[in-house]
């Protein structure tokens, strides 16, 4: 059986990738209150793609996997909002969760083994000076290191930007092989004549 540990949810109508940057609006009174405990405590949440519900109201029902949302800052300009950015750290695999009060969700999740650095095949070498123009254009809105070498970090920065489904970015975060995302990613930029350079054989 896999070691579990309860994590405070926030399901949305996005998907959050380890590495990327999250600003958040917060008003609701549970998230308001979880959000402030985790600034207490010093303590992450998890944050996954609604698969049924809404964003405000009865509690959504979540996709089962997410990332672990840790808060960098957080401002309160008016009572009962919080405004807050968040970066995705590690994975997770929903087993179970609850409702409790205010129809505030808490899951038990089991944390995914962390990706290890995959060189960017030359195959899809092609795929980096796009991202770079990307990244330079967003500027502070992706935060450094930049690993312009390494598969994962690189599919999972086109996978937040790509204008692509929720659903779509979910299957690419639930990818364990960073290769076939960033064949998946390719692929897409290809048929939208994106890229320049040929592939590699």
């Amino acid at each position: 059986m896999p070691t579990l540990q309860t994590l405070p949810l926030f399901p949305l109508q996005t998907v959050l990738f380890p590495g990327g940057l999250l600003p958040l609006r917060i008003f609701e009174a549970r998230y308001v209150d979880m959000v402030s405990a985790c600034l207490r405590n010093g303590d992450s949440f998890g944050i996954c793609l609604i698969a049924a519900g809404a964003e405000v109201g009865e509690a959504a029902i979540p996709h089962h996997v997410g990332t672990e949302a840790r808060i960098l800052g957080a401002d309160s300009k008016e009572p009962g909002l919080l405004e807050i950015v968040v970066t995705g750290e590690r994975r997770f695999r929903l087993h179970d969760h609850s409702v409790g009060k205010l129809q505030a969700l808490e899951g038990e999740v089991e944390w995914l083994p962390p990706i290890h650095h995959t060189e960017v095949p030359e195959a899809q070498a092609n795929l980096i000076p796009l991202l770079e123009k990307i990244v330079a254009d967003l500027g502070d809105r992706v935060p450094t290191p930049h690993r312009f070498d390494d598969a994962e970090w690189v599919g999972a920065r086109y996978a937040e930007v790509l204008p692509i489904q929720p659903l779509a970015k979910q299957k690419l975060l639930e990818l364990d092989d960073v290769v076939s995302r960033l064949e998946i990613i390719q692929q897409y930029l290809d048929q939208r004549n994106l890229l320049t350079g040929a592939k590699g054989s």
